[in-house]
């Protein structure tokens, strides 16, 4: 039976991850799909030359739904997407994250009675306030199949109850991205120079507490010292980042632009996973401007050091960054770039 297969987005960040799986279904026989976003047509945040950079082809169906009220967004994509499994044949939903949107299109799936595959599944905050811990519960408690990064998720899904025979240890798939792009990587026109860090900032926590974010970026300056520190930002992040002064601020870059800035950096200093994941696959020094991290193996055996929003303890960990004593990493297991080949064998199993 020929494999109908939705790969369902709901922000920019997604695309990166289901790029390896696009090219392997597309070399697989028996098994088609469409690429479903949950937002508009000119959604800035897609910067124009995003499909390009990854290769794979612009989505083929846009939702259209854009409002910053997450119970909105949720009813409005699951109105949406109902449509859409309506008009087209489909086997099987792949979800990615853990957004508003990815838990409306699990939620409208399941009530179709269509098999829902989660990636990346088993992460946790464990901080129930967190609107995306509950969207990472519901998803992953109504998936058929689960496709971790490491064994710590796999665990957490096994904690909590989905059966064994639900549970892949596929990798990270983001891996899969930086290597199929490692010969790709174009230099930024703003590096000037072979010596810098790279500072990125999104958290919305973190940007509304303006006296905390000055003593961190205090901090920043400060322990840099002579070595330019580049933060491509855009919003109200760009705003204060740029108010405060000492940090090199810059448009937000491609992402192959992006790919090289990072993985050419003496070290990284964010708030983001996926940028600390990609700072462990490129062996760069990462600091990480949280309490916690959704993929610890980046901290146990990778590059990254959680810092939470504590200025002191991001002056010292700047300290050994820029003194050169950094721990020694390796890369975690099945972080090999081979992610998606696994992933499309067991949904044609």
């Amino acid at each position: 039976m020929e494999q109908h297969i939705c790969i369902f987005t709901g922000a920019r960040p997604n695309f990166v991850k289901v790029a390896p799986l696009i090219r392997v279904i597309q070399q697989t026989e028996g098994c088609c799909y469409k690429l479903v976003y949950a937002g508009r047509e000119d959604d800035p945040t897609l910067e124009p030359t995003l499909f390009n950079d990854l290769q794979i082809p612009r989505p083929d169906v846009f939702l259209g739904v854009d409002c910053q009220n997450l119970n909105e967004l949720t009813g409005r994509v699951m109105s949406e997407f109902e449509h859409y499994l309506e008009q087209h044949t489909t086997n099987t939903v792949i979800v990615v994250d853990d957004l508003a949107s990815t838990m409306a299109a699990a939620i409208v799936t399941k009530k179709r009675g269509l098999r829902l595959a989660h990636l990346v599944a088993g992460t946790r905050s464990f901080d129930i306030n967190m609107p995306k811990e509950i969207n990472r519960l519901v998803i992953d408690g109504l998936s058929d199949l689960l496709f971790t990064a490491g064994i710590g998720s796999s665990s957490v899904a096994t904690r909590e109850g989905a059966e064994m025979h639900k549970i892949y240890m596929v990798g990270n798939i983001l891996m899969d991205s930086l290597r199929q792009n490692l010969h790709r990587w174009q230099r930024p026109a703003c590096v000037t120079t072979d010596n810098y860090f790279v500072f990125t900032l999104n958290r919305k926590a973190l940007i509304a507490n303006e006296l905390n974010l000055n003593r961190m970026l205090d901090a920043i300056v400060k322990e840099a010292g002579d070595v330019p520190v580049i933060a491509p930002l855009r919003g109200k992040a760009k705003e204060m980042v740029a108010r405060h002064g000492g940090i090199q601020v810059v448009e937000p870059l491609s992402y192959l632009e992006f790919g090289w800035l990072t993985s050419h950096a003496r070290g990284v200093i964010t708030d983001s996973g996926n940028v600390a994941e990609e700072a462990t696959f490129n062996n760069i020094p990462c600091i990480t401007l949280n309490s916690y991290t959704e993929h610890i193996e980046t901290v146990k055996q990778g590059t990254n050091v959680l810092v939470g929003e504590d200025a002191a303890k991001l002056s010292e960990a700047m300290q050994k960054l820029v003194q050169g004593q950094w721990k020694s990493s390796s890369l975690p297991n099945r972080w090999d770039g081979r992610t998606a080949e696994r992933i499309v064998r067991i949904l044609m199993e």
